[in-house]
């Protein structure tokens, strides 16, 4: 929204997002979640895996009470709902679950079973991307956790872009951070993390999607391994 209140349009969101990406590139943080929320106001949204909550920590000192967005696929370990919990209980946000329009037996049922290791790339737009598209519909912007460390699908991220599939101010916070930052961050805070980080799992997602990675591969090679598919569609 805008000081008078009036939504903004696309062609205004899209020149904000670039000039903040220039501008808040080398910022903190902090820093950028303080401008996303002086921007956007209740437009703006953190999304979050619950891989961790260092986003969420971040954004709910920059912003109390932000909503933070929790995509529920019916698929999710009992470790990353049990973090989602937490996270609601201990933090100040604002937790939405969003949940797909097919409960995991109503897509079985329409589908087939297991329609995740036959077309993996369908599963994930009806589970993640169609309920994230509907979700954010009330939104201008929203933040992820995005690093450039992760993946060399990842290492452009630019700390503040543009979404033009969704025609939103997309914020990547931490963009810049190494994983060294993300666990001096936790350490330093006393941040929720799921507990299957600990358990050789270095990225959380769907549960037949997942793997725990072995020494020297990168943080998403236990993401649907064995498979090209290196993203969801949440990101591309």
């Amino acid at each position: 929204m805008t000081a008078a209140g009036s939504p903004r349009t696309g062609g205004e969101l899209k020149r904000l997002a670039e000039r903040a990406g220039r501008d808040l590139e080398e910022a903190s943080a902090l820093s950028v979640l303080t401008w996303a929320a002086e921007a956007f106001g209740p437009r703006f949204c953190v999304t979050s895996s619950m891989e961790d909550a260092v986003v969420a920590h971040l954004a709910s000192r920059a912003f109390p009470g932000v909503d933070v967005v929790f995509l529920d696929t019916g698929y999710h370990f009992p470790e990353t709902i049990g973090t989602r919990d937490a996270v609601a209980a201990v933090m100040d946000v604002n937790l939405v679950t969003l949940t797909p329009r097919r409960s995991v037996a109503e897509q079985d049922a329409e589908y087939g079973p297991r329609l995740h290791d036959r077309d993996p790339d369908l599963c994930c737009a009806l589970r993640k991307v169609r309920p994230l598209e509907e979700g954010l519909a009330g939104y201008d912007a929203w933040a992820t956790g995005l690093r450039r460390d992760e993946s060399p699908t990842r290492a452009d991220t630019p700390v503040v872009g543009w979404d033009e599939k969704r025609q939103k101010v997309k914020v990547s916070p931490i963009a810049r951070w190494t994983q060294a930052d993300v666990d001096a961050y936790v350490a330093e805070h006393g941040v929720l993390t799921n507990p299957l980080l600990m358990d050789g799992y270095a990225s959380v997602g769907c549960a037949p999607c997942t793997r725990r990675v072995r020494a020297g591969e990168d943080a998403r090679a236990g993401r649907w391994a064995g498979r090209a598919k290196t993203e969801c569609g949440l990101h591309g």
